[in-house]
């Protein structure tokens, strides 16, 4: 079913891009608006639908809902984790495996002697 989907999905991603690339811009666009063209709408007048603009209103709602479809199975089918395929160093514990043995406290580093400042003449001078 996932498969089908997909398909569907990428053939529909493929007449939405087509349709769109086929269908001729507006002649007024966004500049009608500022004074051009004489048109009481923000956009330009809108002339009937075409049959490339029910296309693309068909084609967008099908990628739509192949997008939620593809999301959907691809989610219920994830169980696991990403790092299930990865192989564990030698010598690490299993994650079932507890450590028995209690963490033990890192050595102390054993201070050094402080050697008193040699009082001389000469420093002081």
């Amino acid at each position: 079913m996932f498969t089908l989907v997909l398909i569907v999905h990428v053939i529909v991603s493929l007449v939405l891009i087509f349709v769109v690339l086929l269908q001729s811009g507006k002649a007024g666009d966004l500049a009608s608006a500022f004074g051009g063209g004489g048109s009481q709408t923000a956009f330009g007048t809108r002339g009937a639908a075409t049959v490339l603009t029910r296309a693309t209103t068909i084609c967008a709602v099908l990628f739509m809902i192949t997008s939620l479809s593809l999301a959907i199975m691809f989610s219920s089918g994830a169980g696991g984790t990403v790092m299930e395929g990865v192989a564990l160093p030698e010598g690490a514990p299993e994650e079932s495996e507890e450590l028995s043995d209690p963490v033990e406290e890192p050595a102390t580093i054993p201070e050094e002697p402080e050697d008193p400042p040699a009082e001389s003449s000469e420093a002081n001078q």
